[in-house]
């Protein structure tokens, strides 16, 4: 029985020291890299609709990326990381449209049918996004990375106003109800209850050491899954969030 006990408390003493060490040597080769950047991109389906006639205005908004990654290595080329980062992304744009399905506030009035005439529209959203990519080394400077992420909205907004143009209430046929260009002669949208709360997608980059420390970096995400959730009708094309990253990073170890 005493030897027992002595074998016990052997190996409790054992387990975690082994486990220390197996730890330590994980994280050896591990990297670890500190990231801010800017984005710019927009929300939009994969090639422009009939309904849509042009895009009249597009404009930059402040989308900013910070966050870290930890990268493991699995030889000399190959490795894997894993990173959280907070963003946001957005765009302000304006657009005609014929034909174009839409449901809107006019007064105390929600209005449903086919819309000819001018949009603007304002897409925000506030977001966690992990990101998990295979990498792979050019050299000790240069380094390509690729993979899914997965992106948790915080906040989101899709909303705007019609303008200069006319609805048909319920088909093309239907009644016809001006919209004016003056404030009090539009009328108004907000779909933002109707976003996903969650988006995934392909992310692709690479990063560039320009110092013992310090780099910079380009990356491309590309929502797989419209901005939209499934049972939401009224925009009947899927709209994907396509956004490129300039950024620097800074390497801690």
């Amino acid at each position: 029985m005493k030897k027992i006990v002595l074998l016990l408390l052997a190996l409790i003493n054992i387990i975690p020291a082994q486990n220390k060490l197996m730890a330590e040597g994980l994280m050896d080769d591990v990297s670890i890299k500190t990231r801010v950047g800017y984005s710019i991109g927009g929300t939009a389906p994969i090639g422009i609709p009939a309904t849509i006639r042009s895009i009249d205005k597009y404009s930059l908004t402040p989308s900013f990326m910070v966050g870290a990654d930890v990268m493991k290595p699995i030889n000399s080329k190959w490795g894997v990381s894993v990173g959280l980062h907070f963003e946001n992304k957005g765009m302000d744009a304006e657009a005609t449209t014929k034909a174009y399905h839409m449901e809107v506030k006019k007064g105390e009035s929600t209005l449903d049918g086919v819309y000819t005439g001018h949009i603007k529209q304002k897409v925000k959203e506030w977001m966690f996004t992990l990101p998990v990519e295979a990498t792979y080394s050019l050299g000790d400077k240069f380094m390509l990375k690729a993979g899914p992420y997965v992106s948790l909205l915080i906040n989101k907004d899709f909303s705007g106003y019609v303008f200069d143009g006319y609805l048909r209430q319920g088909n093309p046929t239907g009644p016809r109800v001006a919209m004016g260009k003056e404030e009090n002669e539009r009328a108004t949208y907000d779909f933002s209850d109707d976003m996903r709360n969650f988006q995934c997608g392909i992310a692709i980059g690479a990063d560039w050491q320009v110092h013992k420390h310090f780099g910079v970096s380009v990356d491309l995400n590309w929502g797989l899954n419209g901005i939209f959730k499934s049972s939401f009708k009224t925009v009947e094309q899927t709209l994907f969030p396509i956004y490129g990253t300039i950024g620097v990073f800074y390497t801690i170890k």
